[in-house]
């Protein structure tokens, strides 16, 4: 089953570098999926989720954010608004040249980005986060150290993952500008949270933070020994499954 590379410009002009996982047959539903911070779109949690829900009949959109992977742009000019709004422009592109989103899926940072962009994309039928931060600016710890240097010159040089990213003051402030305990709670959509309880990144209490902003109808998978990467292929196929099986009552209802 092909896995097709695309392109698609976001409003700012610049080249948005995705795959496209078409089901062979009939597709039951599309959905978009959103990389973890400072990842791409063939993260290994990206890749063998896409997999496993293109095998189980839903088309998956999964792009690299600006800056990122090999999308264009420049990292430290983007900010969690800026990852909203690429979001929306993939779901524009899979609107014109597929069908609509109705799911939503998204890794850590990722996953604080659906829930966000989610009331603004009208088809969505459901969103499922995996290992999310409850707030978005728990991603400052990252940087923590770099954080004085970061608001005095406007940007500077972290290290995350082992590589060299550059941090802009307007990813910071926008990160400190966000009501997650509002538009989670106002997300009006059915959600399934996946979290390891042994997640060392995001630790399992964003989970229950998650689940006690929400609303019904919501659930809770534990992913029990899953790092936060999900590395093993095992964790990635169930994650796939389950929101597969998931996603078949949202859809239809």
């Amino acid at each position: 089953m092909p896995s097709t590379k695309i392109e698609f410009h976001n409003r700012e002009g610049i080249t948005l570098a995705a795959r496209f996982d078409q089901p062979e047959g009939a597709v039951r539903a599309y959905a978009l999926f959103a990389h973890c911070f400072t990842c791409s779109k063939d993260s290994l949690a990206a890749s063998r989720i896409a997999k496993g829900l293109m095998e189980r009949g839903i088309g998956v959109l999964r792009f690299d954010f600006t800056g990122l992977g090999e999308s264009g742009g420049a990292f430290d000019s983007t900010s969690f608004a800026s990852n909203m709004h690429d979001l929306q422009d993939a779901g524009g592109w899979l609107r014109e040249h597929h069908d609509a989103p109705q799911l939503l899926i998204g890794h850590s940072l990722g996953g604080a980005a659906v829930l966000a962009v989610a009331p603004s994309l009208s088809e969505i039928r459901g969103v499922a986060t995996i290992g999310a931060p409850a707030d978005p600016a728990h991603v400052r710890h990252l940087f923590a150290n770099k954080e004085e240097e970061i608001q005095r010159e406007g940007s500077a040089e972290v290290t995350l993952g082992g590589r060299p990213f550059r941090i802009g003051k307007a990813f910071v402030d926008d990160l400190e500008a966000q009501d997650p305990r509002r538009s989670i709670g106002d997300l009006g959509l059915p959600l399934m949270i996946f979290h390891s309880p042994i997640d060392q990144i995001v630790g399992i209490e964003n989970a229950a933070q998650i689940y006690a902003w929400a609303k019904h109808p919501k659930s809770f998978v534990s992913l029990d020994r899953a790092d936060h990467l999900l590395t093993n292929r095992f964790d990635a196929d169930y994650v796939a499954g389950m929101i597969a099986a998931w996603s078949q009552r949202v859809v239809e209802a």
